[in-house]
């Protein structure tokens, strides 16, 4: 390989607006591909190749999904050429900051007015997760959200739930009403027994404090089931 074609695969010869870097600067983040903006996080390649195009072959190999990259292991991502433990991190911390930075509020409180809302809401915390985590939304009387509270974390397939901490959440937070939620892991959507017999003991203790429990709410990466629309409620 002769010393210009090596020349080549390095971005600092380029010219400044071909630069990722410089061309996020004079014309803004969204003017990159998300090749050019994998490419400023791993800064540079390899022996053959540019930090861009190296980022372009690691979206290749996941059929140009982020979200799959942003679901391998780590040890995936260091199979890449130039890609080492602490770049595959930077990727990956980065990735998720971005599902994290989806599922904040917004300054407004949200608005629950169907099913379809919730899962809006709740899909990018939990819908892409590999086990199960069982979340309460908190409503004040306008049906706005006070409070989304993680109230346990499982394995793949289950999780416990401590109905008194439903409803002493519920009373810190001034909530008139819950929505229960869970995700399944696996991309089943249909409620196993314990989920219905879950449901129907959180109901009885709602009707006690006189707390409504609104719906639940089962999430998966597609789509969600609803207690209530689907007349289990």
């Amino acid at each position: 390989m002769t010393e210009t074609k090596s020349r080549s695969f390095t971005m600092k010869h380029w010219k400044p607006l071909d630069r990722p870097r410089e061309k996020l600067i004079q014309n803004g983040k969204t003017s990159l591909s998300d090749a050019e903006l994998l490419s400023i996080l791993i800064g540079t390649g390899n022996r053959r190749e540019s930090a861009v195009d190296l980022a372009r072959r690691i979206l290749g190999s996941f059929d140009n999904s982020l979200y799959r990259i942003a679901r391998a292991p780590v040890t995936e991502l260091m199979k890449f050429e130039g890609i080492g433990k602490v770049k595959a991190l930077i990727i990956v911390t980065a990735l998720e900051l971005g599902r994290r930075r989806t599922s904040e509020f917004p300054v407004q409180k949200p608005k629950i007015v169907s099913s379809q809302s919730v899962f809006e809401l709740m899909q990018p915390v939990i819908g892409e997760l590999n086990h199960e985590e069982f979340w309460i939304l908190y409503l004040n009387g306008a049906n706005r959200v006070e409070a989304r509270v993680q109230l346990s974390k499982g394995g793949m397939t289950a999780t416990l739930v401590d109905v008194r901490l439903v409803f002493k959440l519920a009373m810190q937070h001034g909530a008139t009403s819950v929505i229960l939620c869970h995700n399944h892991p696996s991309g089943n959507l249909t409620p196993s027994e314990s989920d219905k017999n879950l449901t129907k003991k959180i109901v009885r203790g709602g009707k006690l404090l006189d707390i409504k429990v609104i719906d639940h709410v089962i999430v998966t990466e597609q789509g969600h089931f609803s207690f209530v629309d689907e007349d289990l409620m």
